[in-house]
């Protein structure tokens, strides 16, 4: 069963797209601003995202923009507005397609089930870095033939230190670019003790880590090449 998280905040569109996918089918997820939809993305496996344009608490570009920088997953953006650059910028910041408001309900599906057949067709994107590799269409991530189950934090997190490896990424640069781009607090221990969770999973001794190595004062570093 497929998954599309609607990000809307018109209460009565946002019920009528949930009921349209349900009854073919689908399972859904509705969140009415950006806070909600980033903590949904976290919690569960999305295959597809409707996304507004407009959001109470943020720019559906933006957030589009941000979501392209750790996940492929196809995203089709809402708008009232029908100006060619609002269409335009969409499809720059990453979008898969781009609905006009007020549209036929029928015609958000065909677009929804023509994109999740494209994506199923095309070759996944994975990522290698030594004996693991990272589907990142699926979000599965692989020791050899082994699959290792991970959360969507830990997805997130893997891939932005498997992106950049041999790089030093400090804690920082990890944190905003995960879980702080609105510039909010996030508690002092939230990377630390996913790193310690990502090292259970992949180190043979997490107490002398060669996978994800800590650079005293800085941050860490993937070297899962090695």
């Amino acid at each position: 069963m497929k998954t599309i998280l609607i990000l809307e905040d018109d209460e009565n569109l946002s019920r009528g797209i949930a009921f349209t996918f349900e009854r073919d089918g689908y399972h859904t997820f509705s969140a009415g601003n950006i806070k909600n939809g980033k903590r949904m993305l976290e919690q569960h496996k999305i295959d597809l995202i409707i996304l507004d344009l407009g959001l109470p608490d943020g720019n559906g570009i933006d957030f589009c923009k941000e979501i392209r920088t750790y996940s492929k997953i196809p995203i089709i953006m809402l708008t009232a507005c029908d100006l060619e650059t609002d269409e335009v910028s969409g499809l720059l910041a990453g979008a898969d397609d781009y609905i006009t408001k007020p549209f036929s309900l029928s015609i958000l599906r065909a677009r929804v089930e023509a994109l999740l057949r494209r994506t199923e067709d095309e070759s996944p994107h994975v990522m290698v870095s030594g004996k693991f590799r990272m589907n990142v269409d699926l979000c599965k991530f692989f020791r050899e033939n082994e699959e290792i189950p991970i959360s969507t934090t830990e997805y997130r997190l893997l891939s932005f230190l498997m992106i950049n490896a041999g790089q030093v990424l400090s804690k920082e640069q990890i944190l905003s670019s995960l879980w702080d781009n609105e510039g909010n607090f996030v508690d002092e221990n939230t990377l630390p003790v996913n790193i310690s969770r990502l090292r259970a999973k992949l180190e043979e001794d997490p107490k002398n880590p060669q996978i994800i190595k800590t650079v005293h004062g800085i941050g860490y570093i993937w070297n899962g090449g090695v």
